[in-house]
């Protein structure tokens, strides 16, 4: 399993999902990382405003900063390498960066022109 590790901007909560403008954004990838972390990785997320201390002892995090400001936030690590920077993934990327399989919704067979049993004639 992979360990994902974010880093926010300063928000008012964990997730910034709070307030009287939230985001819409910031749901959705709430519910991405808990998603993901139902998968089985160890997912970790880091408020600029609550977590500063996690910020400062990550040497990448420090090198982003420094090169990019902070717009380079959020960021996103994997297994310690950087997979984005200055935007939230969608589900598809973080799937793909953790080697997780999407599963689609299945759809329901279609009868054919035989009614629901098919081509029987039962009904």
């Amino acid at each position: 399993m992979k360990k994902v590790s974010i880093y926010d901007k300063a928000m008012c909560c964990s997730t910034g999902v709070c307030g009287p403008q939230v985001d819409p954004v910031l749901p959705r990838f709430a519910a991405d990382l808990d998603w993901l972390a139902a998968q089985g990785h160890e997912v970790h997320r880091f408020n600029l405003a609550q977590n500063p201390a996690e910020f400062a002892n990550n040497p990448s995090v420090q090198q982003m900063l420094t090169d990019a400001g902070i717009d380079c936030l959020p960021l996103v690590i994997v297994d310690d390498q950087i997979v984005s920077r200055g935007e939230y993934p969608s589900r598809d990327n973080l799937a793909m960066w953790t080697d997780t399989p999407l599963k689609r919704p299945v759809s329901l067979p279609v009868s054919g022109a035989g009614g629901c049993c098919g081509d029987t004639g039962c009904c």
